[in-house]
């Protein structure tokens, strides 16, 4: 018999991501810093908490007593295994998360990473179950006031974003995203979602104004329905998702960004692809978020993302644009100026001598 979870939105006081900036840290890479010394970076960068796709020890053990704030990740071959029993997920966290508390900071478990975007059903049949037993086990460990239980989403879980009131959830995913918001809205978990103006500008560039797309001064859209207007892609994808989660009963969830980034290069059909772009959209839209003000549909709802991507990451498959979305380069010194300060070359160079392959990926938010 499934479990009935009792909860008055709002009395939840789980706070995954504190402040209004994150920054993705991937790890599918032969050249970038191992986990110890990519501490001494976010403690020169002021970057409190991070989130980790995987439970990697190395990692969890590197961020030991840091005061660093972890959001640990229960990878998509994984939740299959989980949604079979509170037993497996009751193993699973006391292997990888009680057994690092109190010393490293956990303070989140992101089950998989856009598993309704796939094309695997058994996947997605078992991800509500998935989140549900890891739940029901960390309610037994009394750590549901401290640890939250999110997944993220891509876009393809839309069927349409234009204009932002028109967004809708495709018919096929409706039958598991359904469940799994309802599930979310009771123990009070965000709706993450995975929002990229460079992939919506680089597949119709000849129709997307890119000042539109990088934050700059443009004519913008109105959306005649809401009579509202977006100067910028960033905000109508956020409110995009907002409309469809109101399409189906869910206008108080609060939508987060889970990744959003801009390429500094790419393959030759990889439009707006450069380091001049990536600047731009990365400097505006950290200035953007750090006014901690909402959207246009929801303008008392503070926005928070997280941007993709910490490094370039070289052994990453696909096209150019995926190994070149990092903020820093491989000795942590900054790709781009907007903002951060990176090592000192002295700093930079130490960092070489203990670098070691590690392909995982890594999110990490900044404190402000």
């Amino acid at each position: 018999m499934d479990a009935v979870y009792f909860f008055h939105t709002g009395l939840l006081n789980v706070q995954a991501f504190t402040g209004t900036y994150g920054i993705n840290y991937g790890r599918i890479a032969d050249n970038i810093p191992p986990p110890e010394s990519v501490v001494t970076l976010l403690k020169a960068s002021k970057i409190k908490n991070v989130r980790i796709y995987d439970a990697d020890h190395s990692v969890l053990t590197a961020f030991k007593g840091s005061g660093l704030e972890l959001v640990v990740g229960l990878p998509n071959e994984l939740v299959k295994d989980i949604s079979i029993s509170e037993d497996r997920a009751m193993s699973w966290l006391k292997e990888n998360v009680q057994a690092f508390l109190p010393d490293t900071h956990i303070r989140g478990i992101a089950v998989g990473n856009e598993v309704l975007a796939g094309s695997d059903q058994e996947l997605q049949e078992a991800l509500l179950g998935a989140c549900k037993n890891i739940y029901d086990a960390l309610d037994k460990l009394q750590l549901t006031d401290l640890i939250q239980v999110s997944t993220a989403h891509s876009e393809a879980v839309f069927a349409n974003s234009y204009p932002p009131s028109s967004c809708t959830f495709k018919e096929e995913v409706i039958q598991y995203i359904m469940p799994l918001l309802q599930f979310f809205s009771q123990v009070g978990s965000p709706f993450y979602v995975n929002a990229y103006p460079f992939l919506a500008y680089k597949s119709d560039p000849e129709h997307i104004d890119i000042k539109y797309a990088l934050f700059e001064s443009n004519s913008g859209i109105y959306d005649a329905k809401t009579d509202l207007h977006y100067d910028n892609m960033f905000d109508a994808q956020i409110d995009a998702a907002y409309a469809a989660l109101e399409a189906l009963g869910f206008e108080k969830m609060e939508v987060r960004v889970s990744e959003t980034g801009w390429a500094s290069d790419g393959d030759k059909d990889e439009a707006g692809a450069s380091v001049e772009n990536a600047r731009t959209y990365n400097y505006n839209l950290r200035k953007r978020l750090f006014k901690r003000k909402g959207t246009p549909l929801r303008p008392k709802m503070v926005v928070k993302a997280y941007v993709f991507a910490l490094f370039n990451e070289n052994l990453k498959p696909g096209p150019a644009s995926e190994r070149h979305y990092g903020l820093f380069k491989a000795d942590g010194s900054i790709a781009y100026d907007i903002g951060f300060s990176g090592l000192s070359p002295s700093s930079a160079s130490a960092l070489h001598l203990s670098i070691k392959v590690n392909a995982s990926e890594i999110l990490i938010i900044i404190f402000i």
